[in-house]
């Protein structure tokens, strides 16, 4: 066997190997795309009812001992954004997010105090993770000037969010939730043959604070 028959063999095993792959992706993208479409529709018709319902929200507090007042869920929002994947135009991720208000009236101020970093950092993440509106106060002694604590003064106006991003090479969806059952995110990945009513049915009472096997 000449050299040149050596490297058509090789060259022949190659792209073999890439029309399996390429075979591989195809499936994987496809059945990623029908996922992404079954969770847009399903969020859709979500939010169209949720907007009328109001859900009431979590129970929610910052330090644990400080609840604030009843809250609900307002103002649902989707929105989904599409990207190019060899030349294919694929999602890119879909997001639903919402308001998380006091069931009656406006919002009110409060504030939660912490004179220990780690209490303080806890507290302020939860801040960042609810995207609380606050201002930060150092609290002073009157004669020695040393800090004797920080004081955050909040508004009792959080949000949630649901955040779908698809991989499309390995058939999954990762799911970001963001303040469904309180202040805290939690990530879970569902493989694409899995998304059905019935996976998605449980994210929905997630965010209605009922029972669910959905994270």
């Amino acid at each position: 066997m000449s050299f040149l028959d050596q490297l058509k063999i090789q060259a022949g095993a190659v792209k073999s190997r890439q029309d399996q792959e390429q075979a591989h992706h195809d499936v994987s993208t496809q059945a990623t795309e029908h996922a992404c479409q079954t969770v847009l529709y399903y969020l859709e018709e979500m939010v169209r009812s949720l907007n009328v319902i109001e859900p009431d929200g979590p129970k929610l507090s910052l330090d644990g001992k400080t609840p604030w007042p009843p809250m609900k869920l307002a103002g649902f929002r989707i929105d989904s954004r599409k990207k190019t994947l060899r030349n294919r135009e694929v999602f890119d991720y879909i997001a639903v997010g919402w308001q998380i208000v006091p069931r009656a009236g406006r919002p009110v101020s409060g504030s939660v105090s912490a004179n220990f970093l780690p209490d303080l950092q806890r507290l302020e993440a939860r801040l960042a993770t609810g995207w609380v509106q606050h201002e930060r106060q150092e609290v002073r002694h009157p004669e020695k000037n040393t800090l004797q604590m920080v004081r955050l003064d909040y508004t009792t106006h959080s949000r949630g969010n649901i955040r779908v991003t698809p991989d499309h090479e390995n058939a999954m969806l990762a799911f970001r939730l963001a303040n469904l059952t309180g202040f805290g995110l939690a990530n879970t990945s569902w493989p694409v043959a899995q998304i059905h009513s019935n996976v998605l049915d449980e994210l929905a009472k997630m965010v209605c604070g009922q029972p669910s096997r959905f994270a």
